[in-house]
């Protein structure tokens, strides 16, 4: 069965204000009343431009908390506030947005309302460390049962670091570095064991984006290797504890 056979399809607009109300994208919305659904299922950015949904900075994952919240990566948009592009909004906040951000929302009614409350709740370019960058760019995201935000990044990082994986507290919105990707490499896809002992995580296309780094499609001769590969790294702590804690 396809998402698109059944039910019942919304956009988001945030309002200023720190609310937000969910617009039905069908033909029974006035403004969409000369599309057919076909064409609002294929060109549903079209549609939702019609209809004032809010335009925002390239989302990528979307994760539930224990507590009814919804976090959204927005990994990034250079072209934000730029000439003929969408300016800035409080949802969307940053100009020439390079790092990304991650808005925050609940729906009201468990999820059944038409509208919903906002904040966001991270923009990357203010999380710093001692050295005063920490991440840009993020893109998976996990919060697990504790209301521990799991954040992996994907592109353009301060300082030409590379890609990464950082926990956050739900409560505090502090962010912790956990692990660091290859150059070139993408971290992706989050799980855990159901002790949440044993994390799994992904690393994706190793060397893109610098040829130098991989010799791709030449057989890497530097310490004897063949070229860079897909991995999937099992993370532990070495005192056996929850992952994150």
């Amino acid at each position: 069965m396809s998402p698109l056979d059944e039910g019942t399809l919304y956009v988001a607009r945030f309002n200023d204000d720190g609310t937000g109300t969910w617009i039905e994208l069908s033909t029974k919305n006035a403004l969409l009343s000369t599309w057919t659904l076909d064409k609002i299922l294929v060109h549903t950015r079209l549609a939702a431009d019609v209809v004032g949904a809010t335009k925002m900075d390239r989302p990528e994952w979307i994760a539930g908390a224990p507590t009814g919240e919804m976090y959204v990566t927005l990994t990034n948009n250079t072209q934000r506030g730029t000439t003929g592009k969408a300016g800035v909004d409080k949802a969307n906040p940053t100009a020439v947005n390079t790092y990304g951000h991650i808005v925050r929302f609940k729906d009201a009614n468990d999820h059944l309302g038409g509208t919903f409350n906002w904040e966001v709740f991270a923009l990357a370019k203010d999380v710093t460390d001692a050295a005063g960058q920490m991440f840009g760019s993020p893109d998976g995201i996990w919060v697990d049962p504790d209301n521990r935000v799991f954040v992996q990044t994907d592109g353009e990082q301060p300082g030409k670091q590379n890609d990464q994986l950082l926990v956050a507290s739900g409560v505090t919105k502090e962010f912790k570095r956990l692990f660091t990707g290859v150059k070139g490499s993408e971290v992706t896809g989050v799980t855990v064991t159901p002790d949440r002992r044993t994390m799994f995580v992904n690393l994706q296309h190793p060397g893109d984006g610098d040829p130098s780094i991989s010799n791709f499609p030449a057989k890497y001769e530097g310490l004897g290797g063949p070229v860079p590969r897909d991995c999937t790294i099992v993370i532990t702590r070495k005192n056996g504890g929850v992952i994150g804690s």
